[in-house]
């Protein structure tokens, strides 16, 4: 019967080249460095497979979540960025949306102040961005 520390470095060969032609997000990758690690601890600590088993699925799942929180770039909050000028391309009745143009782009818009209508071509301010509509303020209201 084949040593433990074998079938684990087997298991850990198999794992790591699964990943290279199966991409599985590191996941297979990951697994496999857990079972090289166990590998190495069979030698020297962990006597039981049962044992072994149980090091290898606890570091398997820490090292699969480690490698998420490091490889996958964090997302950002919608903020929005350098502009904060548009121009209203429709009329933006009051409590309803209208468009503007914000970089370049037609938005749809609703003003921040739900009784208030603002004009068409009237420069105004984003103030926020909630989904795909940007929230509006007139430019003369905060100037005055």
């Amino acid at each position: 019967m084949p040593s433990y520390t074998l079938i684990w470095l087997l298991a850990g060969s198999v794992l790591c080249l699964t990943e290279l032609f199966l991409p599985s997000a590191f996941v297979a990758f990951m697994m496999g460095i857990s079972a090289f690690v166990v590998a190495l601890l069979s030698q020297v600590v962990l006597g039981s497979l049962w044992l072994q088993v149980v090091v290898w699925l606890l570091l398997s799942t820490l090292l699969v979540v480690l490698s998420r929180r490091l490889v996958q770039p964090r997302r950002r909050k919608s903020i929005i960025q350098d502009e904060i000028i548009a121009e209203t391309l429709t009329e933006i009745p009051a409590g309803k949306a209208g468009r503007v143009l914000y970089e370049g782009n037609s938005w749809q818009a609703r003003c921040d102040d739900d009784k208030l209508s603002v004009a068409p071509h009237q420069r105004v301010y984003v103030v926020r961005r909630q989904g795909t509509t940007l929230i509006v303020m007139p430019e003369n209201i905060l100037h005055s």
